[in-house]
């Protein structure tokens, strides 16, 4: 039997990436979506599982919700022995549970928060209370370095609809005073052919994106996949505007990857994997 002292000795490291989110068990979003993104991009990824869905491509059939001290305990076990470079947090369903992220990233002084807030239903209907909302807000808006909030969420939060792209920025403007430190406002629900998408930082900075609409029935997970290649991006050692960039070309690769393929008889997943890159280690 090998001992330790045998082994070779450790001069490297993986860029390590952390998803805090709800669990898809259809693979397309959440966790699982968080976890292939993270590979792809030449991440280690690791997971605390806020909740579990009963899920598949046609929708959510039921959802158990994990015990905030159970959250509490998969965090203590990832961090204290392994060590995060960026989170990405995704479903945060009890004010319980987005009291324990906020004080995991206090207690630990966790870098590169990415915050998707999953808050509206691709339905329209509403995941979470009045009550989470808010503290969602008080508590992880300053503590993130972006916020990807969709239209619908940031309708939500804002209290008014957002009816076109010139409304970005007025938005955009609103969630910053609302606490966020940087803000992703996603168009991709407006209509027409081309999608545009801004970035707004408290500084002032500001920068549109804006690419030609993918037709596709298979775009389940995209939100999740967009905020884990940010993740990705900050983890890097990106500037949050680069890995912003950086994510969305791959979204959009792996969108145009899955355009005809099919995976169950509804909205289907990304081709997360279609070009992957290599582990990427970083010297001890």
């Amino acid at each position: 039997m090998s001992t330790p002292s045998s082994f070779p000795a450790p001069a490297s490291r993986y860029v390590r990436v952390l998803s805090i989110a709800g669990s898809d068990s259809g693979g397309g979003a959440g966790i699982q979506a968080d976890l292939k993104t993270f590979a792809a991009l030449g991440c280690y990824g690791m997971t605390a599982i806020t909740a579990l869905t009963a899920q598949n491509t046609r929708g959510v059939s039921g959802i158990h919700a994990v015990p905030p001290a159970f959250l509490k305990a998969q965090l203590q076990a990832v961090i204290e022995d392994i060590g995060v470079d960026a989170v990405k947090l995704g479903m945060l369903h009890a004010p319980e549970v987005v009291e324990v992220v906020a004080w995991a990233i206090d207690h630990y002084r966790l870098p590169n928060v990415v915050l998707d807030p999953v808050m509206v239903a691709t339905s329209g209907d509403r995941l979470i209370a009045a009550e989470t909302v808010a503290r969602l807000v008080a508590e992880l808006f300053p503590r993130a370095v972006l916020i990807t909030p969709n239209l619908d969420e940031a309708a939500l939060l804002v209290g008014h609809a957002i009816a076109d792209a010139d409304a970005l920025e007025g938005a955009a403007a609103e969630l910053l005073a609302q606490g966020a430190r940087g803000v992703l406002l996603k168009g991709g629900h407006l209509p027409g052919d081309e999608v545009v998408d801004l970035l707004a930082l408290a500084d002032g900075e500001r920068h549109r994106f804006a690419a030609p609409r993918i037709q596709s029935r298979n775009l389940h997970g995209t939100g999740c996949t967009l905020s884990s290649a940010i993740a990705c991006g900050l983890a890097l050692g990106k500037p949050l505007p680069e890995a912003v960039a950086h994510a969305r070309d791959y979204v959009r690769g792996a969108m145009e990857a899955a355009v005809t393929v099919k995976v169950g008889e509804g909205h289907g997943p990304l081709n997360h994997g279609f070009a992957p890159q290599a582990t990427v280690r970083l010297p001890l």
